[in-house]
């Protein structure tokens, strides 16, 4: 069966790719490009050619500012936002360009034109009362591809439509932009508006914000000045790639010299709020995919862990506080086996416990498939509970 090719034309094939559907859209020298879609990559070998590294240079160095080519070519890597008019409209992007054995290659993550409400995305109300709360930290981890930009987004898109407030975002790239609502929003992006995470931060100490997000708690000086900020009255929204909440605070703490590290687990228990860890999974049904979370949030049990090194109890914790909205990860997946959103397989691949699991899955035999009760807000390691008025008191000093 013979097949037709076409030459590569960047519009045509994100339009494609947006209109299939896809998460990502793989370029590279000897292959024809490659769509994800769902879980599954897909070649699209039958509409394009394989590529040569002359193809792929002159197509991605097409898209660059003369600046990011310079970069490009100093650091063999970068990192960027872009922007295409497609058939329905201007359609935004997160791209890897780097080097590799066949040349220059690229990964184009497709952004959403919209930010999702929170039912869209599975998200528990637990995690939903993250964005009330006043100040702290709020870490969001997972791997990469796992819906961290996704669930931030949602979270402050809450924030901007219900408080007057000052948001500022610093991310590498920008990913989803905020219509402002009630809340004045500004958006920072590495290499064009600053030179790193810890120059943003430190200024952003000076910029009069109430919510700070940090696309990504990288180094030692990005860390330790995220936790002064959610010391000094800010609300700070952080991602790492870390994929369980014990790893989570060992992350943070074991990035300071040794002679720190106990002061630092102090900060640490005194201003986390939350820890969200999620992986997107296959749906079963072969639908798309969804967020399996496990949530940690501040109570005086989990301050005192931290502080006493005995971060491997938070999972007995987590066990122990479903009534609040704790939830081991375990528990999550095996709620979505249940409710049969996604496949056991699936779920025990996910899990460095499948014996949990299994465990949980046990208990629910027999019982029908529904959704877990209303949890009460979380217990703020060192505010009130959050309401609009506790921002306000906030701003006044009171």
């Amino acid at each position: 069966m013979s097949t037709t090719t076409q030459p590569l034309d960047l519009l045509t094939l994100m339009d494609m790719a947006w209109k299939r559907k896809a998460a990502d859209v793989h370029i590279a020298p000897g292959r024809p490009p490659a769509l994800r879609i769902g879980n599954d990559m897909h070649l699209l070998s039958d509409l394009y050619p394989a590529l040569s590294p002359d193809d792929t240079t002159g197509l991605l160095y097409s898209i660059l500012r003369d600046d990011q080519r310079l970069a490009l070519d100093r650091d063999w890597e970068i990192d960027l936002s872009y922007q295409l008019k497609l058939s329905d409209g201007d359609v935004r992007f997160r791209i890897n360009m780097h080097r590799q054995n066949r040349g220059l290659a690229a990964v184009f993550r497709l952004i959403p034109k919209d930010i999702l409400a929170p039912e869209k995305i599975g998200m528990e109300e637990a995690v939903l009362r993250l964005s009330e709360l006043p100040r702290g930290l709020v870490l969001v981890t997972g791997p990469t591809g796992s819906g961290k930009s996704t669930t931030l987004a949602s979270l402050l898109d809450q924030i901007n439509r219900r408080e007057r407030l000052h948001i500022l975002t610093i991310e590498d790239p920008i990913e989803f932009i905020y219509e402002e609502a009630k809340c004045v929003v500004t958006q920072r992006e590495l290499g064009s508006h600053t030179r790193s995470f810890a120059a943003a931060l430190r200024s952003a100490l000076r910029e009069d914000p109430d919510v700070i997000l940090v696309g990504e708690m990288r180094d030692f000086e990005t860390i330790a000045l995220a936790l002064t900020a959610s010391e000094t009255g800010h609300l700070v929204f952080a991602t790492l790639h870390t994929t369980d909440a014990s790893q989570t605070v060992d992350r943070v703490v074991d990035v300071f010299p040794a002679d720190q590290q106990e002061m630092v687990r102090t900060q640490l228990g005194g201003v986390l709020q939350g820890i969200v860890c999620q992986q997107l999974l296959p749906r079963a049904d072969g639908h798309g995919r969804v967020a399996a979370r496990e949530i940690l949030l501040a109570t005086p049990a989990v301050a005192n862990h931290i502080r006493r090194k005995e971060s491997h109890l938070l999972y007995s914790v987590m066990q122990g506080s479903r009534n609040m909205g704790m939830c081991p990860l375990e528990l999550s997946l095996a709620e979505k086996v249940h409710a049969g959103v996604i496949s056991l397989d699936t779920a025990l691949t996910a899990s460095s416990r499948p014996e949990t699991v299994a465990s949980y899955l046990s208990g629910m035999k027999g019982k029908p498939a529904a959704a877990a009760p209303t949890p009460p807000p979380p217990a703020p390691a060192a505010a009130a509970q959050p309401t609009a008025s506790v921002w306000e008191r906030r701003k006044t000093g009171a």
